[in-house]
């Protein structure tokens, strides 16, 4: 589930906006960053669906007898709890909540970066831990998901400099978050084996 809501959520939040536009924003143009969309008709759903990741990142266990995987599943839980309840700054001519202040949306930055930071630690770190000692050739497929793991892992490192860089070209944030946020998903799913019913279905169809 974590890895499909990563997946999805830039996609479900641009076309629900879409569909319910909101006065003052475009309609069917992306907005600045995909937490913009808190202020969109897709605003329940952006909520929702951060609230639904905070809590599986929060019962997520990992191995036993390894509290790396929790701790990080914690501190991702909190992070993702921090972008859903203090929103960004408003997009566009759309007003700001009264209780809304800079403060707020500076706990929402905070929030999302780490939250970046820790989708790539599971990816460069964890996902990649084996009980195989060091020297010793890995299993074809722990290999190959291995490198995947890395890849996406450069891929999510190099889509939050990118968003950074906004910083001082004031250039949008929405393209880098979904890669960050495809990227990671792509990890967790091959993480959960996600793969292996399609490759069991068709290894079943040609062997009839």
């Amino acid at each position: 589930m974590i890895g499909y809501l990563g997946l999805l959520l830039p996609v479900i939040l641009f076309g629900l906006a879409g569909l319910r536009p909101t006065p003052g924003l475009p309609r069917w143009e992306t907005l600045y960053s995909v937490s913009a969309y808190y202020y969109t008709g897709a605003g329940a759903v952006f909520v929702g669906v951060i609230f639904a990741l905070a809590l599986f990142l929060f019962t997520y266990r990992g191995y036993k007898n390894d509290r790396s995987d929790r701790v990080a599943g914690a501190a991702g839980g909190l992070c993702a709890l921090g972008v859903a309840l203090f929103p960004t700054s408003p997009p566009g001519d759309v007003s700001a909540a009264y209780w809304w202040s800079s403060t707020t949306g500076i706990i929402h930055y905070v929030s999302a970066i780490s939250l970046f930071l820790v989708f790539i630690v599971f990816s460069l770190w964890l996902f990649r831990k084996t009980k195989i000692p060091k020297g010793e050739k890995l299993p074809y497929d722990k290999w190959w998901r291995n490198r995947i793991f890395l890849i996406c892992g450069v891929v999510m490192v190099g889509s939050v400099l990118w968003a950074g860089s906004s910083v001082f070209t004031g250039a949008a944030i929405f393209w880098p978050e979904t890669l960050a946020l495809s990227a990671f998903a792509v990890s967790w799913l091959v993480k959960g084996y996600a793969y292996r019913p399609v490759f069991n279905a068709v290894r079943g169809a040609l062997d009839r």
